[in-house]
């Protein structure tokens, strides 16, 4: 009979919208011991879920995707029942969970020392990312959850540092130095490159400071339905019918696509579309284009392109404040003319 679960540290990796959660993470595990297994729970805001098309399949590495809501109030239900299957299926000697862009702190620090987790997780330093180029963005500096974020956070890693000015690099930091109680530590992570030995010091998250909690989230949570009344994810989408994905919770909406993996798009025409978008819309998306796979990130004004192993389906997500986001019907026209024809 196994042995029963036990402090197995788990690092809560946040940070606002476009952050760059994930390119960290992905970064950390390249520098995992080859003795270790590890587990990543990535929470997306959006319907689709894109984000775990980062990591590739591996036996030492377990990821698992929870879109469609915030971990921290709509999905708390399905979170906790997810980690305990997780954990006792796989055993891991770490865990990362990332929640969303908008999702708060608190409410999952509740969660992972609640009952049926205590005793088997070690909740360690909160980590939470910043650009340092968000705090010229008045709707962000405004949001709660932008700014409780940090606040709760132990320690603050500094991303986009390489399309920062060192102006803003260091406004970022007098602002945090103002933070009390003080940061154990702010450090630049460009492109997500932040030492595991900082990780690996086994600090535990500060005790108190989940006492900074959100009446918007607090009042999602109560209102979120139990895991029995969430909504199922749709079929797979056929060749040529899109499946279409919409959400709006915290004052953000979504919208997003699933095509078939036959499907394939002409990647210079779909990228020009998607880059014309209003610069405040999110976009994620791993595309079948007959240059292969690619994932296409766009956050801040600044897009990337990457090679993926994803092969399962083709997905585009967009998320921006409610009233934001353009038309779906009239994009989904668009995004269809882009599309190759078998």
């Amino acid at each position: 009979m196994p042995e029963p679960l036990s402090a197995i540290p788990v690092h809560v990796v946040t940070g606002f919208l476009g952050s760059g959660k994930s390119s960290l993470i992905r970064r950390l595990i390249e520098q995992k011991p080859a003795d270790e297994r590890w587990a990543v729970v990535i929470n997306e805001f959006g319907r689709v879920g894109i984000d775990q098309a980062m990591f590739d399949a591996r036996d030492d590495l377990m990821v698992k995707g929870l879109p469609g809501g915030c971990l921290c109030c709509q999905l708390a239900v399905v979170l906790q029942a997810s980690l305990v299957t997780l954990l006792h299926r796989h055993r891991p000697d770490r865990l990362f969970i990332e929640p969303s862009g908008l999702g708060h702190p608190a409410g999952l620090i509740e969660v992972l020392r609640g009952e049926g987790l205590a005793e088997a997780l070690a909740v360690q330093e909160v980590i939470a990312l910043l650009d340092p180029r968000r705090l010229e963005d008045s709707r962000a500096m405004a949001h709660e959850t932008f700014r409780d974020q940090l606040v709760m956070a132990d320690g603050v890693a500094l991303t986009m540092t390489d399309l920062a000015t060192p102006g803003q690099v260091q406004a970022a930091r007098e602002w945090l130095g103002s933070f009390w109680p003080p940061k154990r530590w702010i450090r630049e992570a460009p492109h997500g490159d932040l030492p595991l030995s900082l990780l690996r010091e086994g600090r535990a998250h500060a005790e108190g400071a989940e006492e900074v909690t959100s009446p918007a989230h607090r009042a999602a949570r109560e209102g979120a339905p139990g895991r029995e009344g969430l909504p199922s994810p749709g079929g797979e989408p056929a060749p040529g019918r899109p499946r279409r994905e919409e959400g709006a919770s915290l004052g953000y909406a979504t919208l997003g696509w699933r095509w078939h993996p036959a499907d394939r798009f002409d990647l210079d025409r779909l990228t020009a579309l998607l880059g014309g978008l209003p610069g405040e819309v999110r976009v994620k998306g791993v595309l079948h284009s007959a240059d292969g796979w690619s994932l296409y990130n766009r956050a801040q004004g600044a897009i990337s392109l990457s090679a993926t192993a994803w092969r399962r389906d083709s997905r585009l997500e967009l998320i921006a404040p409610a009233g934001r986001l353009p038309d779906a019907k009239a994009l989904e026209a668009t995004l269809e003319a882009c599309r190759l024809a078998h």
